[in-house]
């Protein structure tokens, strides 16, 4: 089964200047996961990307590992609190 937190973590470290600032939480209610994404405040942009294109591709990889799983994921992309 594909750990769908380390893969989201993984993706997001490859794009980020500060890897060791992600954190992600996980909620589950059944088979629906919730995935919250944070990051470095100066890191939110180049998550997100122009237009939204990168956050975007960053759910339709997920959705894609999470269907292999038999599962139904949302990434939600939170600021910083």
């Amino acid at each position: 089964m594909v750990d769908l937190k380390k893969l989201l973590v993984d993706i997001a470290s490859a794009l980020v200047d500060k890897p060791d600032e992600i954190s992600v939480t996980e909620e589950s209610d059944g088979s629906d996961i919730t995935l919250y994404l944070t990051v470095a405040d100066g890191d939110m942009g180049k998550v997100i990307g122009k237009h939204g294109r990168i956050a975007k591709s960053i759910r339709m990889v997920m959705k894609a590992a999470a269907n292999s799983a038999d599962c139904r994921v949302n990434v939600e992309i939170v600021d910083k609190e």
